[in-house]
């Protein structure tokens, strides 16, 4: 689970109900209309911008802001040069008897064991990339229509409701709760881009953008071992990928 992601909930949520239930009660921000207009439209958006098989996917992408497996991007390296030397030690034929629990680093080294030409490993490997960040543009491309959809669909909500009070200006006491209902829907539009759909979004593409880091240490990696590359060498390349706060001590002594 992730940890900052549930943190930043709680606190906007605490943050929000603490400042409405300080200044008053928090009933006056329930208005069944308002939030009709804006859930109900950002949905229709959705099904208007979006085939069925993707939204079908809108909850699964969502909760993977919450729920991930963290990117050890070290422990690949070490594990790369593990098979690395492996290799250089037996042959890069013997790395097919070696268990590995990454899909994308198993598909790479049965390549790599099956003695596939470099321009061959690289090509396959990077169409296995270039779709999963396809995939994930799709999931994030949702996550930030709803953020501009919200606000949008807020502002549609706001005027519809001081039409209805303009038509009622006979009255002016029922002005200003007219006026509180009015605002009530790009309030609402407002929290769902900037409180959950918009931090979501961007929670995602930086998952996204760590998990083909680690795919593009595979494929160097791969591609080193199957150079024949003395696998410090490979440590030293894919080290680059780390701050140097995380790389090979050896490395940096050196």
């Amino acid at each position: 689970m992730d940890i900052a992601t549930v943190i930043g909930f709680v606190l906007v949520t605490c943050a929000i109900l603490g400042s409405i239930a300080y200044g008053g009660a928090i009933s006056i921000f329930i208005d069944i209309p308002s939030i009709f207009v804006v859930i109900g439209g950002v949905l229709a958006a959705i099904f208007i911008k979006w085939p069925m098989e993707h939204i079908t996917n809108l909850v699964t992408v969502f909760m993977k802001a919450l729920f991930f497996t963290p990117t050890d991007l070290k422990g690949t390296i070490e594990e790369i040069q593990s098979l690395a030397e492996t290799a250089r030690r037996e042959s890069v034929f013997a790395l097919e008897k070696v268990e590995i629990a990454d899909t994308f680093l198993k598909k790479a080294v049965s390549l790599a064991a099956d003695n596939r030409p470099p321009d061959v490993i690289t090509s396959i490997l990077q169409l296995d990339i270039d779709a999963m960040e396809e995939r994930h543009k799709q999931g994030i491309g949702i996550m930030e229509g709803i953020g501009a959809d919200g606000p949008a669909f807020g502002m549609i909500g706001t005027l519809i409701g001081l039409v209805q009070m303009l038509q009622n200006l006979q009255d002016p006491s029922a002005i200003g709760p007219a006026m509180a209902i009015a605002l009530l829907t790009t309030f609402y539009g407002a929290v769902i881009a900037n409180a959950v759909a918009l931090p979501v979004s961007n929670k995602l593409t930086i998952r996204s953008k760590a998990e083909m880091t680690k795919m593009n240490i595979i494929v160097a990696g791969v591609l080193g071992i199957v150079a024949g590359e003395n696998p410090r060498v490979i440590r030293e390349k894919l080290d680059s990928f780390l701050p140097p706060s995380e790389r090979n001590v050896e490395e940096e002594v050196a």
